[in-house]
Protein backbone atom coordinates (compact mmCIF):
# COMPACT_ATOMS: atom_id res chain seq x y z
CA UNK A 1 0.00 0.00 0.00
CA UNK A 2 1.49 3.35 -1.04
CA UNK A 3 2.01 6.10 1.48
CA UNK A 4 -0.18 9.18 1.23
CA UNK A 5 1.44 12.24 -0.33
CA UNK A 6 2.44 14.38 2.63
CA UNK A 7 4.55 16.90 0.70
CA UNK A 8 1.82 19.60 0.40
CA UNK A 9 1.16 19.39 4.14
CA UNK A 10 4.89 19.56 4.95
CA UNK A 11 5.27 22.53 2.58
CA UNK A 12 2.48 24.41 4.36
CA UNK A 13 3.95 23.73 7.81
CA UNK A 14 7.41 24.75 6.59
CA UNK A 15 6.00 27.97 5.10
CA UNK A 16 4.48 28.94 8.46
CA UNK A 17 7.78 28.24 10.24
CA UNK A 18 9.73 30.17 7.59
CA UNK A 19 7.44 33.21 7.97
CA UNK A 20 7.89 33.28 11.75
CA UNK A 21 11.68 33.00 11.37
CA UNK A 22 11.76 35.82 8.83
CA UNK A 23 9.88 37.93 11.36
CA UNK A 24 12.69 37.39 13.87
CA UNK A 25 15.63 38.32 11.68
CA UNK A 26 14.35 40.75 9.01
CA UNK A 27 13.87 43.70 11.34
CA UNK A 28 17.46 43.73 12.60
CA UNK A 29 18.84 45.28 9.38
CA UNK A 30 16.15 47.99 9.43
CA UNK A 31 17.28 49.61 12.69
CA UNK A 32 19.50 52.41 11.26
CA UNK A 33 16.75 53.47 8.83
CA UNK A 34 14.16 53.35 11.61
CA UNK A 35 16.38 55.53 13.83
CA UNK A 36 16.52 58.13 11.05
CA UNK A 37 12.85 57.85 10.12
CA UNK A 38 11.58 58.34 13.69
CA UNK A 39 14.49 60.50 14.95
CA UNK A 40 14.91 58.06 17.83
CA UNK A 41 18.07 56.86 19.65
CA UNK A 42 19.23 53.29 19.09
CA UNK A 43 18.15 51.93 22.54
CA UNK A 44 14.55 52.89 21.70
CA UNK A 45 14.71 51.58 18.13
CA UNK A 46 16.06 48.22 19.37
CA UNK A 47 12.62 47.48 20.78
CA UNK A 48 11.44 46.86 17.23
CA UNK A 49 13.55 43.70 17.43
CA UNK A 50 13.23 43.03 21.16
CA UNK A 51 9.41 43.18 21.17
CA UNK A 52 9.20 40.17 18.86
CA UNK A 53 11.24 37.40 20.52
CA UNK A 54 10.00 37.95 24.12
CA UNK A 55 6.43 38.04 22.77
CA UNK A 56 7.01 34.64 21.16
CA UNK A 57 8.55 33.34 24.38
CA UNK A 58 5.72 34.40 26.68
CA UNK A 59 2.94 33.29 24.29
CA UNK A 60 4.25 30.00 22.96
CA UNK A 61 2.92 27.71 25.73
CA UNK A 62 -0.54 29.32 25.62
CA UNK A 63 -0.45 29.03 21.82
CA UNK A 64 0.13 25.31 22.10
CA UNK A 65 -2.62 25.00 24.70
CA UNK A 66 -5.08 26.81 22.43
CA UNK A 67 -4.22 24.26 19.77
CA UNK A 68 -5.14 21.45 22.17
CA UNK A 69 -8.48 23.14 22.95
CA UNK A 70 -9.67 24.33 19.53
CA UNK A 71 -7.59 22.12 17.24
CA UNK A 72 -4.14 22.93 15.84
CA UNK A 73 -5.37 23.65 12.31
CA UNK A 74 -7.85 26.29 13.40
CA UNK A 75 -5.38 27.99 15.71
CA UNK A 76 -2.58 27.95 13.12
CA UNK A 77 -4.87 29.57 10.55
CA UNK A 78 -5.83 32.22 13.11
CA UNK A 79 -2.16 32.85 13.90
CA UNK A 80 -1.29 33.30 10.23
CA UNK A 81 -4.21 35.70 9.77
CA UNK A 82 -3.16 37.70 12.86
CA UNK A 83 0.46 37.81 11.68
CA UNK A 84 -0.72 39.17 8.32
CA UNK A 85 -2.75 41.92 9.99
CA UNK A 86 0.08 42.79 12.42
CA UNK A 87 2.53 43.02 9.50
CA UNK A 88 0.19 45.42 7.69
CA UNK A 89 -0.13 47.48 10.87
CA UNK A 90 3.69 47.59 11.14
CA UNK A 91 4.00 48.71 7.52
CA UNK A 92 1.50 51.52 8.16
CA UNK A 93 2.81 52.47 11.62
CA UNK A 94 2.82 56.28 12.05
CA UNK A 95 5.14 56.26 15.10
CA UNK A 96 7.78 54.15 16.79
CA UNK A 97 5.51 53.07 19.72
CA UNK A 98 2.85 51.87 17.29
CA UNK A 99 5.48 49.92 15.34
CA UNK A 100 6.76 48.28 18.52
CA UNK A 101 3.17 47.37 19.48
CA UNK A 102 2.59 45.83 16.04
CA UNK A 103 5.80 43.84 16.42
CA UNK A 104 4.65 42.51 19.80
CA UNK A 105 1.40 41.30 18.20
CA UNK A 106 3.48 39.79 15.39
CA UNK A 107 5.47 37.91 18.01
CA UNK A 108 2.33 36.56 19.66
CA UNK A 109 1.13 35.31 16.29
CA UNK A 110 4.61 33.97 15.55
CA UNK A 111 4.38 31.83 18.70
CA UNK A 112 1.43 30.02 17.10
CA UNK A 113 3.38 29.57 13.85
CA UNK A 114 6.34 28.04 15.70
CA UNK A 115 4.46 25.76 18.11
CA UNK A 116 1.57 24.42 16.03
CA UNK A 117 3.47 23.05 12.98
CA UNK A 118 5.21 20.53 15.26
CA UNK A 119 1.89 19.48 16.78
CA UNK A 120 0.26 19.16 13.37
CA UNK A 121 3.18 17.12 12.07
CA UNK A 122 2.81 14.72 15.00
CA UNK A 123 -0.97 14.40 14.44
CA UNK A 124 -1.16 14.20 10.65
CA UNK A 125 1.96 12.38 9.45
CA UNK A 126 2.28 8.58 9.29
CA UNK A 127 4.58 6.69 11.62
CA UNK A 128 8.19 6.89 10.56
CA UNK A 129 7.97 10.39 9.03
CA UNK A 130 8.08 12.55 12.16
CA UNK A 131 11.87 12.88 12.15
CA UNK A 132 11.82 14.05 8.54
CA UNK A 133 9.23 16.68 9.47
CA UNK A 134 11.32 17.90 12.41
CA UNK A 135 14.36 18.13 10.14
CA UNK A 136 12.40 20.11 7.54
CA UNK A 137 11.06 22.54 10.14
CA UNK A 138 14.59 23.01 11.49
CA UNK A 139 15.85 23.67 7.98
CA UNK A 140 13.21 26.29 7.18
CA UNK A 141 13.80 27.99 10.52
CA UNK A 142 17.53 28.24 9.73
CA UNK A 143 16.81 29.49 6.20
CA UNK A 144 14.47 32.17 7.53
CA UNK A 145 16.98 33.32 10.13
CA UNK A 146 19.75 33.53 7.51
CA UNK A 147 17.61 35.03 4.75
CA UNK A 148 15.95 37.77 6.79
CA UNK A 149 18.82 40.28 7.04
CA UNK A 150 19.84 39.92 3.38
CA UNK A 151 16.22 40.18 2.25
CA UNK A 152 15.73 43.31 4.34
CA UNK A 153 18.94 44.79 2.97
CA UNK A 154 17.85 44.21 -0.62
CA UNK A 155 14.50 45.89 0.03
CA UNK A 156 16.23 48.90 1.56
CA UNK A 157 18.28 49.26 -1.62
CA UNK A 158 15.19 50.28 -3.63
CA UNK A 159 12.48 51.11 -1.05
CA UNK A 160 12.11 52.20 2.58
CA UNK A 161 11.74 50.11 5.74
CA UNK A 162 7.99 49.70 5.28
CA UNK A 163 8.57 47.42 2.29
CA UNK A 164 10.01 44.75 4.61
CA UNK A 165 6.77 44.54 6.58
CA UNK A 166 4.67 44.51 3.42
CA UNK A 167 6.75 41.53 2.28
CA UNK A 168 6.19 39.79 5.63
CA UNK A 169 2.45 40.38 5.21
CA UNK A 170 2.54 38.87 1.71
CA UNK A 171 4.55 35.87 2.95
CA UNK A 172 2.11 35.24 5.79
CA UNK A 173 -0.86 35.56 3.42
CA UNK A 174 0.69 33.04 1.04
CA UNK A 175 1.35 30.69 3.97
CA UNK A 176 -2.28 31.09 5.07
CA UNK A 177 -3.50 30.15 1.59
CA UNK A 178 -1.25 27.06 1.59
CA UNK A 179 -2.44 26.00 5.03
CA UNK A 180 -6.11 26.41 4.07
CA UNK A 181 -5.73 24.21 1.01
CA UNK A 182 -3.43 21.49 2.36
CA UNK A 183 -4.12 20.93 6.08
CA UNK A 184 -7.25 18.78 6.47
CA UNK A 185 -9.83 19.67 9.08
CA UNK A 186 -9.73 17.67 12.28
CA UNK A 187 -12.34 14.94 12.50
CA UNK A 188 -13.02 15.97 16.09
CA UNK A 189 -15.24 18.95 16.76
CA UNK A 190 -13.87 21.64 19.05
CA UNK A 191 -16.77 23.49 20.59
CA UNK A 192 -15.26 25.00 23.69
CA UNK A 193 -17.25 27.77 25.29
CA UNK A 194 -15.62 31.02 26.35
CA UNK A 195 -16.04 30.01 30.00
CA UNK A 196 -14.56 26.60 29.31
CA UNK A 197 -11.72 28.12 27.33
CA UNK A 198 -10.91 30.60 30.12
CA UNK A 199 -10.80 27.78 32.65
CA UNK A 200 -8.73 25.54 30.35
CA UNK A 201 -6.22 28.31 29.73
CA UNK A 202 -5.63 28.71 33.49
CA UNK A 203 -5.71 32.52 33.51
CA UNK A 204 -3.84 32.98 36.87
CA UNK A 205 -1.12 30.56 35.80
CA UNK A 206 -0.88 32.19 32.37
CA UNK A 207 -0.46 35.67 33.86
CA UNK A 208 2.21 34.46 36.30
CA UNK A 209 4.08 32.67 33.50
CA UNK A 210 3.94 35.81 31.35
CA UNK A 211 5.33 37.87 34.26
CA UNK A 212 8.09 35.31 34.87
CA UNK A 213 9.16 35.09 31.24
CA UNK A 214 8.87 38.83 30.57
CA UNK A 215 11.08 39.67 33.57
CA UNK A 216 13.60 37.02 32.54
CA UNK A 217 13.61 38.15 28.90
CA UNK A 218 14.20 41.77 29.90
CA UNK A 219 16.91 40.81 32.38
CA UNK A 220 18.82 38.85 29.74
CA UNK A 221 18.24 41.21 26.81
CA UNK A 222 21.29 43.32 27.65
CA UNK A 223 19.63 46.53 26.52
CA UNK A 224 18.80 49.79 28.21
CA UNK A 225 15.29 49.58 29.65
CA UNK A 226 12.93 52.57 29.56
CA UNK A 227 12.43 52.44 33.33
CA UNK A 228 16.13 51.79 34.01
CA UNK A 229 15.25 48.64 35.95
CA UNK A 230 18.36 46.81 37.17
CA UNK A 231 18.82 43.25 35.85
CA UNK A 232 19.11 41.94 39.43
CA UNK A 233 15.63 43.21 40.27
CA UNK A 234 14.23 41.70 37.09
CA UNK A 235 15.83 38.32 37.84
CA UNK A 236 14.46 38.43 41.40
CA UNK A 237 11.02 39.21 39.95
CA UNK A 238 11.34 36.27 37.54
CA UNK A 239 12.29 33.90 40.38
CA UNK A 240 9.48 35.12 42.62
CA UNK A 241 6.85 34.96 39.90
CA UNK A 242 8.16 31.54 38.86
CA UNK A 243 7.75 30.23 42.41
CA UNK A 244 4.19 31.58 42.54
CA UNK A 245 3.53 29.98 39.16
CA UNK A 246 4.55 26.56 40.49
CA UNK A 247 2.28 26.98 43.51
CA UNK A 248 -0.62 28.09 41.30
CA UNK A 249 -0.16 25.11 38.96
CA UNK A 250 -0.28 22.69 41.88
CA UNK A 251 -3.69 24.02 42.89
CA UNK A 252 -5.19 24.71 39.46
CA UNK A 253 -8.07 22.51 38.33
CA UNK A 254 -6.90 22.69 34.68
CA UNK A 255 -3.24 23.83 34.90
CA UNK A 256 -1.56 25.53 31.95
CA UNK A 257 1.51 23.38 32.64
CA UNK A 258 0.74 20.14 34.50
CA UNK A 259 3.79 19.55 36.65
CA UNK A 260 3.47 15.82 35.96
CA UNK A 261 4.62 16.57 32.40
CA UNK A 262 7.89 17.98 33.72
CA UNK A 263 8.30 15.06 36.11
CA UNK A 264 7.99 12.69 33.17
CA UNK A 265 11.52 11.63 32.29
CA UNK A 266 10.79 11.69 28.57
CA UNK A 267 9.45 15.25 28.59
CA UNK A 268 11.37 16.84 31.45
CA UNK A 269 14.76 15.55 30.32
CA UNK A 270 14.07 16.53 26.71
CA UNK A 271 13.15 20.08 27.70
CA UNK A 272 16.20 20.43 29.96
CA UNK A 273 18.51 19.25 27.18
CA UNK A 274 16.80 21.62 24.72
CA UNK A 275 17.53 24.56 27.04
CA UNK A 276 21.18 23.53 27.45
CA UNK A 277 21.74 23.20 23.70
CA UNK A 278 19.96 26.52 23.07
CA UNK A 279 22.42 28.17 25.47
CA UNK A 280 25.34 26.64 23.56
CA UNK A 281 23.92 27.63 20.17
CA UNK A 282 23.61 31.28 21.17
CA UNK A 283 27.25 31.39 22.33
CA UNK A 284 28.44 31.09 18.72
CA UNK A 285 26.40 34.17 17.78
CA UNK A 286 27.23 36.45 20.70
CA UNK A 287 30.85 35.52 21.52
CA UNK A 288 32.16 34.65 18.06
CA UNK A 289 31.97 38.19 16.61
CA UNK A 290 34.27 39.56 19.33
CA UNK A 291 36.95 37.01 18.52
CA UNK A 292 36.63 37.51 14.76
CA UNK A 293 36.76 41.30 15.01
CA UNK A 294 39.28 41.91 17.81
CA UNK A 295 41.53 38.83 17.69
CA UNK A 296 41.52 38.02 13.97
CA UNK A 297 41.00 41.62 12.85
CA UNK A 298 38.14 40.95 10.42
CA UNK A 299 35.92 43.78 9.21
CA UNK A 300 32.10 43.81 9.58
CA UNK A 301 31.47 42.32 6.11
CA UNK A 302 34.04 39.55 6.62
CA UNK A 303 32.69 38.79 10.11
CA UNK A 304 29.14 38.54 8.77
CA UNK A 305 30.28 36.24 5.98
CA UNK A 306 32.04 33.90 8.41
CA UNK A 307 29.07 33.82 10.77
CA UNK A 308 26.76 33.04 7.84
CA UNK A 309 28.48 29.63 7.69
CA UNK A 310 26.26 28.42 10.53
CA UNK A 311 22.82 29.16 9.01
CA UNK A 312 24.04 28.03 5.57
CA UNK A 313 25.20 24.63 6.87
CA UNK A 314 22.04 24.34 9.00
CA UNK A 315 19.89 24.82 5.92
CA UNK A 316 21.76 22.01 4.15
CA UNK A 317 21.78 19.52 7.02
CA UNK A 318 18.30 19.81 8.55
CA UNK A 319 16.61 17.37 6.17
CA UNK A 320 19.39 14.74 6.38
CA UNK A 321 19.16 15.00 10.18
CA UNK A 322 15.43 14.25 10.01
CA UNK A 323 16.04 11.36 7.61
CA UNK A 324 18.59 9.85 9.99
CA UNK A 325 16.18 10.25 12.91
CA UNK A 326 13.56 8.16 11.12
CA UNK A 327 16.11 5.45 10.30
CA UNK A 328 18.37 5.32 13.35
CA UNK A 329 15.80 6.25 15.98
CA UNK A 330 15.42 9.50 17.90
CA UNK A 331 17.52 8.54 20.92
CA UNK A 332 20.51 7.36 18.89
CA UNK A 333 20.38 10.40 16.59
CA UNK A 334 20.23 12.72 19.58
CA UNK A 335 23.22 11.04 21.22
CA UNK A 336 25.25 11.21 18.00
CA UNK A 337 24.36 14.91 17.71
CA UNK A 338 25.46 15.65 21.27
CA UNK A 339 28.73 13.72 20.87
CA UNK A 340 29.45 15.68 17.69
CA UNK A 341 28.52 18.90 19.53
CA UNK A 342 31.22 18.20 22.13
CA UNK A 343 33.78 17.60 19.38
CA UNK A 344 32.63 20.67 17.45
CA UNK A 345 32.93 22.93 20.50
CA UNK A 346 36.43 21.64 21.28
CA UNK A 347 37.33 22.28 17.63
CA UNK A 348 35.92 25.81 17.88
CA UNK A 349 37.99 26.42 21.01
CA UNK A 350 41.24 25.24 19.39
CA UNK A 351 41.18 25.40 15.58
CA UNK A 352 40.75 29.19 15.12
CA UNK A 353 43.81 29.82 17.29
CA UNK A 354 45.82 27.38 15.18
CA UNK A 355 44.45 28.08 11.68
CA UNK A 356 42.77 31.52 11.94
CA UNK A 357 39.61 32.17 9.93
CA UNK A 358 39.69 28.82 8.03
CA UNK A 359 39.80 27.06 11.40
CA UNK A 360 36.76 28.98 12.56
CA UNK A 361 34.80 28.07 9.41
CA UNK A 362 35.88 24.43 9.68
CA UNK A 363 34.77 24.23 13.32
CA UNK A 364 31.38 25.79 12.53
CA UNK A 365 30.95 23.33 9.66
CA UNK A 366 31.48 20.47 12.13
CA UNK A 367 29.35 22.00 14.90
CA UNK A 368 26.23 23.13 13.04
CA UNK A 369 25.11 19.69 11.75
CA UNK A 370 25.43 18.43 15.32
CA UNK A 371 22.83 20.96 16.44
CA UNK A 372 20.49 19.80 13.67
CA UNK A 373 20.92 16.14 14.65
CA UNK A 374 20.15 16.91 18.28
CA UNK A 375 17.11 19.08 17.53
CA UNK A 376 15.58 16.58 15.11
CA UNK A 377 16.15 13.66 17.49
CA UNK A 378 15.07 15.43 20.67
CA UNK A 379 11.94 17.05 19.20
CA UNK A 380 10.91 13.71 17.70
CA UNK A 381 11.47 11.83 20.96
CA UNK A 382 9.54 14.32 23.09
CA UNK A 383 6.59 14.60 20.70
CA UNK A 384 6.39 10.86 20.07
CA UNK A 385 6.02 10.26 23.82
CA UNK A 386 3.44 13.05 24.25
CA UNK A 387 -0.19 12.20 25.05
CA UNK A 388 -2.48 13.25 22.20
CA UNK A 389 -4.37 15.76 24.36
CA UNK A 390 -1.13 17.56 25.29
CA UNK A 391 0.76 17.64 21.97
CA UNK A 392 0.10 21.31 21.32
CA UNK A 393 1.18 22.27 24.82
CA UNK A 394 4.34 20.14 24.60
CA UNK A 395 5.16 21.64 21.18
CA UNK A 396 4.95 25.03 22.85
CA UNK A 397 7.19 23.85 25.68
CA UNK A 398 9.81 22.69 23.18
CA UNK A 399 9.85 26.15 21.60
CA UNK A 400 9.85 27.80 25.04
CA UNK A 401 12.77 25.72 26.34
CA UNK A 402 14.83 26.54 23.26
CA UNK A 403 14.07 30.27 23.58
CA UNK A 404 14.97 30.20 27.28
CA UNK A 405 18.29 28.64 26.30
CA UNK A 406 18.88 31.29 23.65
CA UNK A 407 18.13 34.09 26.12
CA UNK A 408 20.33 32.49 28.79
CA UNK A 409 23.17 32.08 26.31
CA UNK A 410 22.85 35.69 25.18
CA UNK A 411 23.53 36.83 28.74
CA UNK A 412 25.61 34.11 30.42
CA UNK A 413 28.11 33.28 27.69
CA UNK A 414 29.28 36.88 27.08
CA UNK A 415 29.56 37.30 30.86
CA UNK A 416 31.78 34.22 31.03
CA UNK A 417 33.84 35.53 28.12
CA UNK A 418 34.35 38.85 29.93
CA UNK A 419 35.47 37.04 33.10
CA UNK A 420 38.07 35.07 31.16
CA UNK A 421 39.12 38.17 29.21
CA UNK A 422 39.66 40.23 32.35
CA UNK A 423 38.06 43.42 31.00
CA UNK A 424 34.56 44.24 29.69
CA UNK A 425 36.00 46.20 26.76
CA UNK A 426 37.60 43.97 24.09
CA UNK A 427 39.14 47.03 22.47
CA UNK A 428 41.30 47.41 25.60
CA UNK A 429 42.37 43.74 25.66
CA UNK A 430 45.33 42.20 23.87
CA UNK A 431 44.47 39.87 20.95
CA UNK A 432 46.06 36.95 22.82
CA UNK A 433 43.87 37.63 25.89
CA UNK A 434 40.77 37.68 23.66
CA UNK A 435 41.84 34.42 22.00
CA UNK A 436 42.44 32.76 25.36
CA UNK A 437 39.05 33.93 26.67
CA UNK A 438 37.39 32.64 23.49
CA UNK A 439 38.99 29.19 23.88
CA UNK A 440 38.09 28.92 27.58
CA UNK A 441 34.49 29.99 26.91
CA UNK A 442 33.95 27.29 24.31
CA UNK A 443 35.72 24.66 26.38
CA UNK A 444 33.20 25.53 29.11
CA UNK A 445 30.42 25.17 26.53
CA UNK A 446 31.88 21.77 25.59
CA UNK A 447 31.61 20.81 29.27
CA UNK A 448 27.92 21.75 29.25
CA UNK A 449 27.43 19.71 26.06
CA UNK A 450 29.21 16.73 27.66
CA UNK A 451 26.91 16.92 30.71
CA UNK A 452 23.93 17.01 28.34
CA UNK A 453 25.27 13.94 26.52
CA UNK A 454 25.55 12.06 29.83
CA UNK A 455 21.93 13.01 30.56
CA UNK A 456 20.88 11.69 27.14
CA UNK A 457 22.77 8.43 27.65
CA UNK A 458 21.12 7.82 31.05
CA UNK A 459 17.64 8.64 29.76
CA UNK A 460 15.28 5.68 29.70
CA UNK A 461 14.49 4.49 26.19
CA UNK A 462 10.91 5.09 25.07
CA UNK A 463 8.76 2.57 23.31
CA UNK A 464 7.45 3.25 19.82
CA UNK A 465 8.99 4.37 16.58
CA UNK A 466 10.64 7.45 18.00
CA UNK A 467 13.46 5.50 19.57
CA UNK A 468 13.57 2.61 17.17
CA UNK A 469 14.59 2.62 13.53
CA UNK A 470 11.67 2.49 11.15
Amino acid sequence: MSRPNTRPLLAALAAATLTASLGISTASVLLPDLARAFAAPMPQVQWVVLAYLPAITVAVVSAGRLGDIFGPRRVLLSGLALFTLASIAAALAPSLPSLVAARAVQGGAGAVMIALPMSLARNRLPEGRLGTAMGLLGTTSAIGTALGPSMGGLLLAWADWRAAFWLLAATALASLAMALSTIPASPRAHRATWAGTWASLDAPGTLLLILTLTAYALATSGTALPARLPPGLLLATALGAGALFVLAERRARAPLLPLALLRSRATGTGLAMNTAVGTIMMSTLVVGPFYLAFALGLGPAQTGLVLATGPFVAALTGLPAGWLTDRLGAARTMQIGLAQTVLGLVALALLPRALGTPGYVLALTLLTPAFQLFLAGNNTAVLAAAPEADRGRISGLLALSRNLGLMTGASAMPALFVIFQGTPDPAQAAPEAIARAFSLTFLAAAGLALATLVLALTRRPQTGHADAPS
